[in-house]
């Protein structure tokens, strides 16, 4: 799909202009008068895009991001005026209502806070600490809202060029992660330091939040939520709307920001490139497929309903031996009288819902090998065949510590 954006050259080159001066030094206040007149109908899109050019052309990403507020206290005027409304249900309607609800808590945290400092001890603060671990857990929970954007609307933005204001909005979400980390550890530490000490150093980290926040949704809200309604396609929310389902909401995502949106009956696959072999969320061609298959860092052999075995992959290293030759043939047959007992059991009760997984490992030459079984199931529930997955998990299990870089 192709995206018309609804502004003259012209008046874009003096916009990247004005934004060039702010990256230089220029105080807003002094070319605000001059943004005034260039603004009048601006759209967020607009915005999005010719930040996107400046990034193209060589401004450092950092520098979008850092001085992104300058931006907005030219901008908060003309957006103010250009705000979109969505109906419930909607994508974006939930993201917004999940935006006042984390804002709300905010304040909250800040009367909890005003009420700590009047306290003597931590003794008379039990009911202050039960709302603030309440409000902490939900906080936690926040998570979700974040996932979601990331995971599904940044992707969906991305597909239309629109990939500078999802990359500067997940460097925030990192920020706020970090704060709020920050937040948790010292809420933990009520009985540890004095009173007084530990309002002032909660209200410090909640006050960091807030600004925050406040900076953060105002930028979704009025830049990138109208973008994304710009540039997204109805059949696209309708399919964003149900990953969103699939990843699940927050405890305190409102009930009616939940109700059902219309779905698009659109063929899907009418997008798929021929030749391609098609899943739900995705699509290969047969050698990405295979060679996928085949660089797992496990062997798999999947076995029909019939018990016959269908496939093996061809790792560079496969634990135990497969040939072609056994394609066809009956799982039974490709075990040791000793074993079958075990192997007639698994399938079933796989067969018979009795179970849908089997774990088994073993040392083979000195080597830790676990072997897993898995009932393959329809979306319906029906029985389809069962999955054998091996792997050498020697070196794994030595594993301790953390290994954050390459």
């Amino acid at each position: 799909m192709s995206v018309r954006y609804n502004y003259n050259e012209e008046k874009k080159q003096k916009i990247k202009e004005i934004i060039k001066k702010l990256h230089s030094g220029t105080k807003p206040d002094e070319v605000k008068e001059e943004f005034k007149a260039i603004l009048k109908g601006v759209e967020a899109v607009e915005i999005s895009k010719i930040e996107e050019e400046l990034i193209k052309e060589g401004m450092p990403k950092e520098e979008i991001l850092r001085l992104c507020d300058v931006h907005l206290t030219i901008f908060r005027e003309s957006l103010e005026k250009a705000k979109s409304s969505v109906p419930e249900g909607h994508p974006i309607h939930t993201l917004m209502e999940e935006h006042k609800i984390l804002l709300q808590f905010n304040d909250k945290l800040k009367n909890l806070i005003d009420k700590i400092k009047q306290a003597d001890a931590v003794d008379f603060i039990s009911k202050e600490m039960n709302e603030l671990n309440h409000i902490v857990k939900h906080l936690k929970e926040s998570e979700s809202h974040y996932i979601r954007e990331e995971n599904v609307l940044f992707p969906y933005l991305e597909k239309h060029n629109v990939t500078q204001p999802p990359a500067i909005m997940w460097s925030e979400h990192d920020q706020i992660r970090a704060i709020k980390k920050n937040l948790f550890e010292v809420v933990l530490q009520y009985k540890s330091m004095d009173i007084h000490n530990y309002a002032r150093k909660l209200e410090e980290v909640v006050i960091s939040l807030r600004d925050l926040l406040q900076n953060h949704f105002y930028k979704e809200n009025n830049i990138l939520f109208p973008t994304a309604l710009n540039v997204i396609t109805e059949d696209e929310w309708s399919e964003i709307r149900e990953q969103f389902d699939e990843l699940g909401y927050c405890c305190f995502t409102p009930e009616y920001a939940k109700k059902s949106y219309e779905k698009s009956e659109s063929n899907k696959s009418e997008n798929i490139e021929k030749g391609k072999i098609a899943f739900e969320p995705g699509f290969f061609n047969n050698e990405e497929l295979e060679t996928l298959l085949n660089t797992l860092p496990i062997d798999i052999t999947f076995v029909d309903k019939d018990d016959r075995v269908r496939y093996f992959s061809q790792s560079k290293e496969r634990i135990f031996t497969r040939t072609k030759a056994v394609i066809g043939r009956t799982v039974q047959l490709c075990h040791p009288q000793k074993s079958l007992h075990k192997v007639e059991e698994i399938l079933s009760d796989f067969k018979n819902n009795k179970r849908n997984a089997a774990f088994f490992w073993i040392n083979l030459n000195g080597r830790m090998i676990y072997i897993q079984y898995f009932a393959v199931r329809s979306k319906s529930g029906e029985y389809l065949g069962c999955l054998e997955v091996t792997q050498d998990i020697t070196d794994i299990k030595k594993i301790e510590g953390e290994k954050r870089l390459l």
